[in-house]
């Protein structure tokens, strides 16, 4: 059995914000409709993604590289660093993108490391509007190292 440790996302996220290219003014607005709940919050994005919306919105989002230079690594090297604590991301599914293998490594290491995230503005609504956006929420990851160490010792 995988020992876990659990993790604590505090009353104050670390939220992510990313948008493909067809999706950029969907979320825009969607940050425009909430900003007065992710004003308490801190914002960071992919590049052009992350410059959008503060410059339509007034919200600072601190910007990484663009998706497809590798922004989307980028927030993913977040999540393991514990740094980020929620993810939105609207993705375009009908639209074939480059950096796909990027974007999937991205939700994979979401789900690894048991963070939320939306694909779409009505998992992003029911997640900003849920209770835990106002208060701490522990929950239990695979404790890695452990793990590690067990398959060693079994080798």
């Amino acid at each position: 059995m995988e020992e876990k440790v659990t993790l604590t996302i505090g009353e104050q996220k670390n939220i992510a914000l990313i948008a493909h290219d067809g999706k950029k003014p969907v979320l825009i607005q969607w940050c425009e409709d909430n900003k007065a709940i992710l004003k308490n919050h801190n914002l960071c994005g992919t590049g052009t993604t992350a410059r959008m919306i503060s410059d339509k919105t007034g919200l600072t989002v601190k910007g990484s590289n663009s998706g497809p230079l590798g922004g989307d690594q980028q927030i993913g090297a977040k999540i393991v660093e514990g740094r980020i604590d929620l993810i939105i991301f609207f993705s375009d599914p009908l639209t074939a993108q480059p950096h796909d293998p990027d974007v999937k490594a991205l939700i994979r290491i979401a789900q690894v490391y048991d963070i939320p995230i939306a694909v779409n503005k009505a998992s992003a609504d029911f997640i900003i509007k849920s209770d835990f956006m106002n208060k701490s929420y522990n929950h239990d990851v695979i404790n890695f190292q452990k793990n590690i160490e067990q398959r060693a010792n079994t080798l």
